[in-house]
C-alpha cells in the first residue's frame, strides 16, 4: 500500500510537491526595503538630472528647423536672337567654365545683315567724302564771287568818279555825248556790282548748304556705323556663351530646334551655394547675424558642416509670395509665420559630393 501510494503521488502531476527542507523563503527585511527605495529614488533623480542636462546643453542654446534648403544663384540661359540650333556643344550635368560655347545658331541670315550694313556704311562714307568735296568747290566759288564783287565795286567807283568829274567841268569843255556815256557807264557799273553781290550771296548760301550736307552725311555715317555694330552683335549672339562657371542643368534645347529670344534653354548651377532656413517668427528673438550654425544635409547625414547666419529677411515669406494673404477678412485664423534666414558655409564643401540647390537641410543655430 505504501508503494502504491508513493507511486500515485509521484506520478500525479497535479499534486503539489513538498518543499525541500532547509530552503524556506524569508520575507525581505525593512532595511532591505529601505535600500531598494533609496536606489529607486536615486535612479529617478539621475534620470531627471540627465534630462535637465540634455535640455540645457543640447536644446535650450539652439534654434533649429527642418524647413530649410540649399540655395544658389542659378542662371537661366536663353537666346538673345531667334534661329535654328546648328550645334549643341553641351550635355546634361556637364561642368562648364566662363566663356565656353554652349550652342550655336544658324549664322547665315545675320552674316548677310552684317554684309549689308557694312555696304551701307561704305556708301555713307562715300557720300560724306562727296559732300566735303562739293563744299570745297562751293567755297572756291564763293571766294571767286567775292573777288568779282570787289572788281565790280572798283569799276563802279571809277565810273562814278568819271561821271562826277564830267559833271564838275563847264558844259563847253564836255560834249553831251561824253556826259551821257559817263552816266550810262556809271549805271552799268552799279548794276554789275549789284549782280556780283547777289552772286556772292548765292555762293555763300551754297557753302552753308554744303556744310549742312556734310552734317547730314556725317549723321548717315554714324547711323550706318551703329547698324554695323548691331549686326556684329547679332552675329556674335549666334554663339550662346556660358556667363559663369557652373553645371548644365534642366537642359530643354535640342539639336535643330528653332529658338526665340528670351526662351529658356538650360540652367547653370554655380558651385557656390548657401542655406535658406525658414524659421518661425517666435524663434527669431535671439537670432543675430554672425551666430554659428550646425548644418546637416539630409542627403549626406554623415556630414556635420559649419556655417554662420548672414542675414535675416526683412519680411515673412508669405508677404512676398505671389498672392500675399489678406488678413482684413472675417474668417481670419492666426498662423505662425516663417522668416527666411540666409546661412553661409564657413568651411569648404566636400568636392566629391554633389551639394545642389533644393536639397533639404536641418540647420541648428546656437543662440547663446
Amino acid at each position: 500500500m505504501n508503494e502504491e501510494t508513493n507511486e500515485s503521488v509521484a506520478g500525479d502531476p497535479e499534486q503539489p510537491r513538498p518543499e525541500p527542507r532547509g530552503r524556506a523563503v524569508l520575507p525581505p527585511s525593512p532595511r532591505r526595503k529601505r535600500w531598494l527605495g533609496l536606489a529607486g529614488v536615486l535612479v529617478l533623480l539621475l534620470a531627471l538630472a540627465g534630462l535637465v542636462y540634455y535640455y540645457l546643453v543640447f536644446m535650450a542654446p539652439y534654434e533649429s528647423t527642418d524647413d530649410a534648403f540649399i540655395e544658389g544663384n542659378v542662371t537661366m540661359i536663353s537666346a538673345r536672337i531667334s534661329g535654328a540650333v546648328e550645334q549643341l556643344l553641351v550635355t546634361d550635368n556637364q561642368q562648364v567654365k566662363t566663356g565656353d560655347v554652349l550652342l550655336k545658331l544658324d549664322p547665315r541670315r545675320y552674316q548677310a545683315k552684317l554684309d549689308q550694313a557694312e555696304a551701307n556704311f561704305a556708301a555713307a562714307r562715300s557720300a560724306l567724302d562727296q559732300a566735303k568735296a562739293q563744299t570745297t568747290v562751293d567755297q572756291a566759288k564763293a571766294e571767286q564771287a567775292q573777288a568779282t564783287v570787289t572788281a565790280a565795286q572798283a569799276e563802279a567807283s571809277r565810273a562814278e568818279a568819271d561821271l562826277k568829274r564830267y559833271q564838275s567841268v563847264e558844259s563847253r569843255a564836255v560834249s553831251k555825248t561824253q556826259l551821257d556815256l559817263a552816266q550810262a557807264e556809271a549805271r552799268a557799273a552799279a548794276a554789275r556790282l549789284q549782280a556780283a553781290q547777289q552772286q556772292a550771296k548765292a555762293a555763300e548760301a551754297q557753302v552753308t548748304l554744303s556744310h549742312s550736307t556734310i552734317e547730314a552725311a556725317q549723321a548717315g555715317v554714324a547711323q550706318a556705323k551703329a547698324k554695323v555694330a548691331l549686326a556684329r552683335i547679332d552675329l556674335s549672339h549666334t554663339e550662346v556663351i556660358a556667363p559663369r562657371d557652373g553645371r548644365v542643368t534642366a537642359r530643354s534645347v535640342r539639336m535643330g530646334a528653332y529658338v526665340q529670344p528670351g526662351q529658356a534653354l538650360l540652367a547653370l548651377v554655380p558651385p557656390h551655394v548657401w542655406v535658406v532656413g525658414n524659421f518661425k517668427e517666435t524663434q527669431l528673438s535671439r537670432m543675430r547675424p554672425g551666430q554659428p550654425v550646425q548644418i546637416r544635409i539630409d542627403a549626406y547625414p554623415q556630414l556635420n558642416l559649419k556655417g554662420k547666419i548672414d542675414s535675416l529677411q526683412h519680411g515673412t515669406g508669405a508677404r512676398f509670395s505671389l498672392l500675399p494673404p489678406e488678413n482684413a477678412v472675417g474668417n481670419f485664423v492666426k498662423v505662425v509665420q516663417r522668416v527666411p534666414v540666409k546661412i553661409l558655409f564657413t568651411e569648404p564643401l566636400p568636392s566629391n559630393l554633389d551639394i545642389a540647390p533644393g536639397m533639404s537641410v536641418e540647420p541648428k543655430v546656437r543662440v547663446r
